[in-house]
């Protein structure tokens, strides 16, 4: 059997026609198969390779890391530099309140442990989410999203998780004394890249912070520097209670987090004690390669360069969708197309061309648009061009 053969008998599938495309190495915003050629990756790994693909600056960072310790213990008892320096080097970028990393391996994750977490310091039991959200597909994560297609198999999903229309004032009135927390994203990810109106997620704040309900920020796929801020909720001046993190955390390793205070985070250690663990959660590899990344993020300028690279593919792409413009903000961006099986022709007709594209679970209309930040001009007109070309064969 060869290797698409084994792939396709022994890794459990998500669905029945994967893209089974097989890589050999990845540089840059670069895959390159077995013969060589390569593929722009214009998604990023969805939402991962924010600095791109094997940085030489994470490659050394995980080499030394995993020369000197991999797993030494649990999460929590051993004090390790990666997960400390890399906390404290977060928390200095964030509002003082935020102050406290709890590392996990996954965004969905954090988003667990962030109810836990709301639970537990308001002793309360209701979770708020909105319609269009996906927080993750775990049991926790699943029953706070807000498309019933990809719930009802799974049902009876967790109690007290309360969905609420997408950005409609009117209807915070629902959260009330009960609540023990409001989980949002800035930047709806799945339903087509759909930007929150800043103005309902003040109102939403002061509603939370009145009801005595905590606010999750999930910046998941929206953090590090993806909405052209370093976190997209500095863009629209509010501040999480809890903010969950993944996906690009890591630099290309599995990582994921949720901050909050200090004095927040002291009720997960006692009544019971140990009541929240992991045991890979903040794995010193991970944290070592989300370090270096970070520091290359911040270093390279490439988050002011953002709104720069969002304006190009506007020029060159809208006249493409059927709504006559993109979706989204920053480097989350969709392409309207009007019809699934025109996104996928589309993204077919791409792949031949070297450029990976992809669509969203709840808006599958649209053609995913996310390339690395450390993209530049001249490869974003190359993708430019080769999009051109592939959708008017699909009209």
């Amino acid at each position: 059997m060869d290797l698409r053969q084994l792939f396709l008998r022994h890794i459990a599938p998500t669905t029945e026609s994967p893209l089974a495309l097989a890589f050999s190495r990845a540089e840059g915003v670069f895959l390159y198969d077995a013969e060589g050629h390569a593929y722009m990756d214009f998604i990023s790994g969805i939402g991962v390779s924010n600095i791109g693909h094997s940085h030489p600056e994470v490659v050394a960072a995980v080499q030394k890391q995993a020369a000197d310790y991999m797993h030494l213990m649990v999460y929590g008892e051993y004090i390790q530099q990666p997960q400390v320096g890399y906390a404290q080097a977060l928390c200095a970028t964030l509002d003082p309140s935020l102050d406290c990393v709890y590392w996990g391996n996954s965004g969905a994750e954090a988003i667990e442990g962030a109810f836990k977490l709301a639970k537990r310091w308001t002793g309360r039991t209701e979770i708020c989410s909105f319609q269009g959200s996906y927080h993750g597909s775990t049991q926790g994560a699943l029953s706070a999203m807000g498309d019933e297609t990809f719930k009802r198999a799974y049902r009876p999903l967790l109690p007290d998780h309360r969905i609420l229309p997408w950005a409609d004032a009117s209807a915070l009135e629902r959260i009330t004394p009960r609540t023990a927390a409001v989980v949002v994203e800035i930047i709806q990810a799945e339903s087509g890249y759909k930007p929150v109106p800043p103005a309902y997620l003040s109102a939403l704040q002061d509603r939370c912070r009145a009801m005595g309900a905590l606010l999750i920020v999930d910046e998941i796929q929206t953090g590090f520097g993806r909405s052209g801020h370093l976190f997209a909720h500095q863009g629209v001046g509010i501040t999480p209670d809890i903010l969950c993190l993944g996906k690009a955390l890591g630099g290309g390793m599995p990582l994921g987090a949720f901050i909050a205070s200090g004095e927040k985070m002291q009720s997960l250690a006692q009544n019971p004690m140990l009541g929240h663990l992991t045991t890979f959660g903040g794995h010193p590899v991970s944290c070592a390669a989300g370090w270096a990344a970070f520091h290359v993020l911040q270093r390279e300028g490439w988050i002011e360069e953002v709104a720069a690279k969002e304006s190009l593919l506007r020029r060159e792409l809208s006249h493409l969708s059927v709504t006559g413009s993109l979706s989204g903000q920053g480097l989350l961006l969709a392409l309207p197309l009007g019809d699934f099986d025109r996104v996928l022709a589309v993204q077919q007709e791409l792949i031949q061309q070297g450029l990976l594209t992809d669509w969203f679970l709840f808006e599958n209309q649209a053609l995913r648009l996310a390339p690395p930040l450390s993209i530049s001009e001249d490869e974003l007109l190359q993708a430019c061009r080769a999009i051109r070309q592939a959708i008017p064969s699909h009209l």
